[in-house]
């Protein structure tokens, strides 16, 4: 139903599948109570604020005092105020108190807003304030990347917020005022690709200025006889009128003070206005400021363009932004205010009790959970903020080690109660794993157990907040400290696991205890290994998974890098030899490093395919036992008894093929069901759990134990059966990745259910199926030997260029390690030269001498990590580059480049560079100023050092879920599915409530239900309402994903039919022609989903009878159709109906004849002579032919008579829009008609829809003179 939603929703299902969660149908019912319960009670207060009429607020019983300080910070007239307390007849209200418990407050209670002293604190937060109001409109800091700003450009297309529009623009014919035609690089064939409009620049971004400098002065802090007059902080201003002003921020207030720069006067300036609020003082000395000064809250711009996003979204690109005096971002750069948050007592935060008490929060209803989420989700966004933060400032050499004595690369570093390490293999921890590189690829592995054991969510275990950035060629983790860990020696605290990779082994029956809970959802298999005195250690976990009581007593673990077993096509072990499907592509292959494993999507569609294995082996012995024995009618009542359907079965191939086995089958899950008791049905069971592998011998049970093949641990002999039989399973599940998993994906590209735009999203596509990035090179060979390759060509364009881009990424990271801070820019301008220009000698510029000191000053120890020689990165050259992509490609990927330079690579793989330079900036952290740049000259090289802007950290983290809200989710689609589109409607809507209680109002997963939500308004003919999720859904996307991302590009497309549904024709045309630049600039014009866009585009075109325009955008979908559907494809036989009745429009009925003759062979191949369709398109031949026949007439009359012909009027008529909105639906997939009319319960569904369709007809009243409007009808029953 709806495209590309179920991006990371499969993997949540199947484990609860697995889980055994059938009761979720029950619960789901009172949750359902439990939502209701919270919303319902909502009350009215009013609220008085000096100066200003009172107002109305709705408030809610749970909400604490704070929230209603929050919302008239963001109120237009209160906006300026931020020290003040809210007060019930004359007493003040707690801040963190909840409503519901505060006495006496009701409906229509009267809150007053009493201004209150200042304190330094307050006078502090209040500047701060200000200075957010001043710059709400600068773009600068989503540009910087700070403070969870990022940009948004819908706006722009939309002249602002859709809502007002649609009212505006109602008016008549609005297709006059149209101007159509494109900038010629959206026009399809057009080859340059120009990065400039990637952010078209906004007027409304140049703010009006109010003030010139607002900043601390540097007479603060007020000398001990002025703090006992009350002066709290000196400011010094300048106003546009520039006049030169010193303010005194005092427990009263603000006021003029008589100082100048450089005499100190604190007496005040006479007329002395004091003010509780800086701004009413400024309106008052600044007229400009008066005029200028406006509530963000006054703005046309949406919301979601200001809100701050949970994680840091960086901007790969940035014009040249001016840079101004600004007080308080100087402030925080100097106090760092690292980990100083303003709002806490007790300064720095102690970031694992926190993380820890939150997940101990109750969790036993639905407010409780919400809750907890919440509170888990909040915590995490800021510590993965504080933690970027920390690693930037540990790079950069902004903090002090621990350990400063040591060599560089082994320093440790504390900030902010936040542990650094860098990736590199300290005292040679990982020797046998490989070195640095294993060192680089831990802390990831270690990020995904994280990932995993916070999912299982055990109460009683505790793994630690980490968060891993890669930031100027180092990879740094960060992590929450254990309290206590840091007096002690590692040997006294670890009491479980391994501290030497298994050679000593310790374990504690409560860790056991807490583990075994977690054993079943992640499939590990607890097993006994020996320890150094060779007794034998029983371990729940891998042996490097250690266990530490903290001195909070509470049961950490920590170092889960092998939470998930071995994948052994890139594990050569002596002596063990591999299935023949792996073998046959060339595994096993040597990698980098020891610790490559699989992924748990794999793990998860492993024991899935082995449990439908499962199912059809005990049901065909069933049968033979059934068909040995005379058929005894005495089975099946038994089933009925205790048979409740367990799993979800694919077997309908199978079902038909062999007679009987669906009974089979349902005996099967009776087997599984029961006891065992009966001696028949047990052996049934244990010959099909021994043929699948399962560790139980009496159900499927099938875990991993993962440290099979772990170099240094030893297992116990009495265990040797069973270590056999891992091994096996290992081997099949490595065998499985190969010969199930590639062919799937390849399989689901082929069939367009898997769309992969540009690297992350591939990369997203290969994880989703348990791939590792790793496969990229063997599954890019699968796909050159597949049959069907060039209906892949997409497929290998994306996978080839991320390919390259990951490998000269991994050349990147050790070339920047080797470049000092000053030398930054000119090393990764001369990089990017050397990737993508063709200028052949592309030489480095180093520091000018000027810069370098007169002493050559001796090597100081403490240099950033790494080091080595400081200008060897100005070596590099081009050819040399090249040389190492394609030597990485081979010995990383097992892929052959054969490539000398980036202009081969460009033409042989039929690549664009600026969609390399914006994987590969996007992959480093590179910002690059956005302008023209020209790649292919051969006399100068494409960048210069001024064209490097910025680099940024690339953070990996973990992201909690929204439980509850994902399952309302989840249903909610499954109804929509079903056809109960209503029900679905109210699930999702439920779903979206509790998102936002949890996540607060930007995620990902937010933007996911905004979308399903516009759809279904669509379908079910709200289109206003359509239109305002949708317009919500882009924004977000843009804010959260980017503004380039292949989602947003899609929520794009999806608005611009609503547009387009509402009569906002010029809009959906801007907005289609946005995705069409972004869909270029990503992966180029050659992709299936261009033919969808290009379809859209030349439709509405075709509406406002712009026809060649029209005829170029179809035609070109037409030829992309054609290509990757095949030629005999039915989006083919649309594909030239689209484009017979543009030339219809055009009278030129021969083209017209000759397309709608193509799409009439294909439905009548396809679908049949009786089939609609095929009707239907010979219906339109005839009409064809006849227009034809009468044209042809007429001219005949015109060259017999001349000029005195009498000639028959010909009826040339331009499509309705309905007619045009029509055909819109159905190439965006959107039907009004159900699918199957065999489905009962679909026939409630079909009602509602035939009235829906009644309506749409009376909204969009049909022209009469088209004759179009008969050949389009869907058919509706």
């Amino acid at each position: 139903m709806v495209n590309g939603d179920g991006a990371h929703e499969h993997t949540e299902e199947a484990e609860t599948k697995q889980d055994g969660t059938a009761e979720a149908d029950g619960g789901e019912e009172s949750n359902e109570q439990e939502v209701i319960v919270i919303q319902d009670t909502g009350f009215t207060v009013k609220i008085q604020a000096p100066g200003t009429e009172p107002f109305d607020l709705q408030v809610s019983p749970q909400e604490m005092v704070q929230e209603i300080h929050q919302v008239l910070m963001d109120r237009e007239d209160t906006c300026h105020r931020t020290c003040f307390s809210l007060q019930l007849d004359g007493n003040v209200l707690d801040n963190f108190a909840e409503l519901k418990s505060i006495e006496g407050l009701q409906e229509g209670s009267l809150l007053k807003v009493v201004e209150e002293p200042y304190t330094v604190r307050e006078a502090r937060i209040h500047v701060r304030h200000i200075r957010d109001l001043l710059k709400s409109l600068d773009p600068s800091d989503a540009y910087n990347g700070v403070d969870c700003n990022s940009l948004s450009f819908l706006s722009i297309f939309t002249d602002g917020d859709l809502g007002d529009s649609g009212k505006r623009k109602k008016k008549g014919n609005e297709l006059e005022q149209i101007d159509c035609t494109p900038p010629e690089h959206i026009l399809p064939g057009s080859k340059e690709r120009p990065l400039v409009p990637l952010q078209p620049q906004n007027k409304d971004w140049k703010p009006m200025q109010c003030l010139k400098v607002l900043t601390m002065s540097g007479w603060n802090p007020p000398p001990g006889n002025r703090k006992m007059h009350g002066d709290l902080m000196y400011l010094y201003i300048v106003t546009v009128e520039e006049r030169h002003v010193s303010v005194t921020a005092s427990t009263r207030g603000f006021y003029l003070n008589q100082s100048t720069t450089y005499t100190f006067n604190p007496k005040p300036a006479n007329p002395s206005f004091l003010s509780h609020s800086l701004v009413e003082l400024l309106s008052q000395i600044s007229p400009a400021f008066k005029k200028n000064f406006h509530c963000p809250a006054k703005e046309k711009r949406h919301p979601f363009e200001r809100i701050a996003t949970p994680f840091q979204v960086y901007s790969w690109t940035a014009p040249q932004v001016d840079h101004a005096m600004d007080c308080v971002r100087a402030e925080d750069a100097y106090t760092s205010r690292l980990g100083y948050e303003e709002h806490i007592p007790g300064q720095t935060r102690d970031w694992n009790e926190e993380l820890q008490t939150t997940r101990e929060l109750p969790r036993k209803n639905l407010p409780e959970r919400l809750l907890r989420e919440r509170a888990i989700f909040k915590v995490h966004s800021d510590f993965a903020a504080a933690a970027t933060r920390g690693a930037m400032a540990v790079i950069d050499g902004n903090v002090m080690a621990i350990n400063p004595g040591e060599e560089t690369r082994m320093q440790m570093f504390i900030w902010n109660n936040i542990f650094f390490s860098l990736g590199f293999d300290v005292r040679d921890h990982y020797r046998e794993l490989g070195g640095d590189a294993a060192a680089h690829a831990a802390p990831t592995n270690d990020l995904n157990g994280v990932r995993a054991y916070g999912a299982v969510d055990v109460e009683g275990l505790y793994t630690l907040g980490t968060v891993v950035v890669d930031y100027r060629g180092y990879r740094v983790t960060a992590q929450s400290i254990i309290p206590g860990i840091l007096e002690r020696e590692q040997e006294q605290s670890v009491i479980y696991g391994s501290i030497d990779f298994g050679k000593t082994v310790v374990s504690h029956s409560k860790y056991l205890e807490l583990l075994e809970k977690t054993s079943r959802p992640l499939k590990v298999q607890r097993h006994n290994v020996l320890n150094e005195k060779n007794d034998s250690v029983e371990l729940c976990s891998s042996v490097e998974c250690k266990g530490i009581i903290g001195n909070d007593g509470r049961h950490y673990i920590l170092d889960l890098l092998r939470t998930f077993p071995p994948d052994l096509n890139f594990l050569p072990v002596d002596g063990e030899e591999l299935p023949l499907e792996s073998q046959r592509q060339g595994f096993p292959r040597q990698h980098r490093h020891r610790l490559a494993c699989l992924r748990q999507e794999l793990i998860e569609a492993f024991v899935e395919h082995r449990y439908l294995l499962f199912m059809k082996m005990a049901a065909l012995q069933l049968m033979q036992q059934k068909a040995n024995k005379d058929t005894k009618t005495d089975t099946p009542p038994a089933t009925t008894q205790n048979g409740e359907c367990k799993s979800p079965l694919e077997g309908k191939e199978l079902e038909e093929s062999i007679p009987g086995l669906a009974q089979a089958k349902e005996l099967a899950e009776t087997l599984v069901a029961e006891d065992g008791s009966d001696p028949k049905s047990r052996e049934v069971v244990l010959n099909a759990c021994k043929a699948v592998g399962s560790i139980s011998n009496t159900s499927f049970d099938i875990r991993f134990n993962p440290d099979i093949f772990s170099p240094g641990v030893r297992f116990p002999d009495d265990s040797a059966d069973d270590v056999q039989k891992q091994k096996q399973l290992l081997k099949d599940a490595a065998a499985f990745l190969v010969s199930c998993q590639i062919p799937s994906l390849v399989k689901d590209c082929l069939d367009h259910s898997a769309l992969p735009m540009d690297g992350a999203t591939l990369t997203e596509a290969l994880h989703q199926r348990g791939i590792n990035v790793r496969y990229l090179g063997t599954v890019l060979e699968f796909v050159d030997k597949t049959p069907a390759k060039a209906q892949l060509e997409h497929f290998y364009r994306i996978g080839i260029s991320e390919l390259i881009t990951r490998c000269a990424k991994h050349i990147f990271k050790t070339y920047l390690q080797g470049v000092e801070l000053s030398a930054l820019s000119a090393a990764v301008s001369h990089f990017l030269n050397c990737f993508l220009s063709s200028f052949p000698d592309a030489v480095a510029h180093l520091p000018p001498d000027e810069l370098v000191s007169r002493r050559k000053s001796r090597k100081r120890r403490n240099r950033v990590p790494g080091s080595g020689d400081n200008t060897a990165w100005a070596s590099l050259t081009p050819s040399e580059l090249w040389k190492n992509i394609a030597s990485e490609a081979q010995s990383y990927y097992h892929f052959t480049i054969q490539c000398e330079s980036v202009d081969q690579v460009v033409e042989k793989y039929n690549l664009q560079k600026t969609t390399l330079l914006r994987e590969i900036s996007v992959k480093t952290g590179i910002q690059i100023l956005i302008k023209e740049y020209n790649f292919d000259s051969r006399h100068k090289p494409a960048f210069t050092e001024e064209d490097i802007l910025n680099i940024f950290p690339v953070v990996k983290h973990v992201n909690p879920k929204a439980s509850d809200a994902f399952h309302f989710f989840q249903s909610g689609q499954a109804k929509v599915q079903q056809g109960f589109l209503k029900e679905g409607c109210e699930l999702i809507n439920e779903a979206l409530n509790l998102f936002n209680n949890v996540y607060g109002p930007m995620h990902v997963e937010i933007c996911a239900c905004l979308r399903l939500l516009a759809r279904l308004n669509y379908i079910m003919g709200d289109h206003p309402e359509a239109l305002s999720n949708q317009q919500k859904a882009v924004l977000m996307s843009e804010r959260v994903l980017g503004i380039e991302h292949p989602n947003t590009i899609q929520e794009y497309m999806h608005l611009a039919l609503y547009c387009f549904a509402n009569g906002q024709l010029s809009t959906a045309l801007k907005l289609l022609y946005r995705a069409r630049y972004l869909m270029l600039l990503v992966c180029g014009e050659d992709h299936p989903e261009m033919a969808l866009l290009d379809s859209n585009i030349g439709l509405v075109l075709h509406g406002v009878m712009e026809y060649d325009l029209s005829l170029r955008f179809l035609e070109n979908a037409l030829t992309i159709n054609t290509k990757y559907h095949g030629p005999r494809s039915l989006k083919v036989a649309l594909s030239h109906h689209l484009v017979a009745r543009v030339y219809e429009s055009k009278a030129e009925f021969r083209s017209a004849l000759q397309h709608e003759k193509e799409g009439y062979t294909i439905y009548k191949n396809q679908m049949g002579e009786a089939h609609e369709k095929t009707k239907e398109s010979s219906e339109y031949l005839k009409y064809l032919t006849q227009q034809a026949v009468a044209l042809q007439r007429t001219m005949n009359e015109i060259y017999k008579n001349g000029s005195n012909a009498s000639i028959m009027p010909l009826k040339f008529t331009a499509p309705s829009m309905a007619s045009v909105l029509e055909q819109l639906n159905i190439i965006n997939g959107i039907i009004f008609i159900p699918l199957s009319q065999k489905d009962l319960e679909n026939l409630k569904a079909e009602v509602q829809r035939r009235q829906q369709l009644q309506e749409l007809g009376k909204n969009e009243e049909p022209t009469e003179d088209s004759p179009l409007e008969l050949e389009d009808k869907i058919p509706i029953d």
